[in-house]
């Protein structure tokens, strides 16, 4: 039986008298008026002691003066300079990376618990009753955990600017990573390579285009959004194998290179796409729901176009070896050597020649 999820107690309205209450041992405590900051600092104190597993005694500080809770830059305001920071930070061809909307994500309930105690006294467990609300909105373990990650470089930026004291950041390190088997947040089955039955039972139900891009995603290993931003004139056509390097990628900023290899699979489908502009001038979200859309048509179980790329992988894998596919999907290293690189791009071509 699943053991039963522990959900920390909300932040509720006490109609009656128009102040904040919260339930805890099936008992109401009043916090002060409701939505403010007093009651709110209140709800965020017992909530960090209900997650720590501390005993909690919910009139302490009641008469407490606010002056003395009153010590700068709140949690709030550092979330909302972060945003403002990750808005103009996580840009991509010109728009927002879907970084932000995580960011976002992660930031809701750090707000919703937290908005008005002081930044500088955000503490371990405060982080762990965000930790444990990520898992009563029933995300996932990964997703809990990159979520807490998320927040700890909110905290890290924070320091760099000089809003809060290097120690709070720090202490946020003591709290571990949600582990496999000692959490009810659920883990979700990795990524699996779609079947031949189900790639062409899909095929019929897409729009030329976008059967297009879905072949070329087969034959290429690539991400979506590296053949979206991609050009006629940015492939080198000279040789059997064309090749395109990519200027800006997923892993530009740890100084590694990219490169897709178009074997004679994928030059067919090259040649029947536009000489000038993008060669797929939509958005990916648009091509996402166009493969969900053809998934329910064709009655199969939905798969998302990134599945494409782990199909490749895993078909280069079988035929030619490990190395050939890691090769093709680009997963070198960051102290990978030049010599080790030139090797790769090797391996990719003769990938490319074979099945591409």
């Amino acid at each position: 039986m699943p053991r039963k999820k522990k959900v920390l107690p909300s932040y509720l309205l006490h109609k009656s008298s128009g102040q904040a209450r919260v339930r805890i041992a099936g008992r109401d405590y009043l916090l002060g008026p409701y939505d403010s900051e007093q009651s709110r600092i209140k709800y965020g104190k017992l909530i960090s002691e209900l997650a720590g597993g501390l005993p909690v005694d919910p009139l302490a500080g009641c008469n407490r003066p606010q002056s003395a809770t009153d010590a700068g830059l709140s949690v709030a305001a550092l979330l909302l300079a972060f945003l403002r920071h990750a808005e103009s930070y996580y840009i991509k061809n010109g728009e927002q990376t879907d970084e932000v909307a995580c960011f976002k994500s992660a930031m809701r309930p750090v707000r919703e618990l937290f908005a008005l105690i002081p930044a500088k006294d955000f503490s371990p467990l405060n982080l762990k009753a965000v930790q444990q609300r990520y898992v009563a909105l029933g995300w996932s373990r990964g997703f809990c955990n990159s979520s807490i990650n998320r927040v700890r470089r909110i905290f890290k930026w924070g320091v760099g600017e000089g809003l809060i004291p290097v120690p709070t950041w720090q202490a946020l390190q003591a709290i571990p990573p949600l582990k496999a088997g000692h959490t009810t947040a659920p883990d979700y089955k990795r990524r699996e390579a779609v079947s031949d039955e189900h790639l062409e039972a899909v095929r019929p139900h897409l729009r030329r285009e976008y059967r297009d891009l879905f072949d070329l995603l087969l034959a290429t290993g690539a991400r979506p959004s590296e053949l979206l931003g991609l050009q006629m004139s940015d492939i080198n056509t000279r040789d059997e194998v064309w090749i395109a390097e990519l200027a800006d990628h997923k892993n530009v900023n740890r100084g590694l290179s990219r490169k897709l290899f178009f074997g004679p699979q994928s030059q067919l489908i090259l040649r029947r796409r536009p000489a000038t502009g993008s060669l797929f001038p939509f958005h990916r979200q648009t091509f996402s729901n166009a493969v969900k859309r053809a998934c329910k048509a064709a009655k199969i179980p939905p798969f998302v176009p990134y599945s494409l790329r782990h199909t490749k992988g895993t078909a280069v894998r079988d035929a030619i070896g490990d190395e050939a596919a890691q090769a093709t999907l680009g997963h070198a290293k960051s102290d990978t050597t030049a010599r080790y690189t030139r090797r790769m791009d090797k391996l990719a071509i003769e990938a490319a020649k074979a099945c591409g």
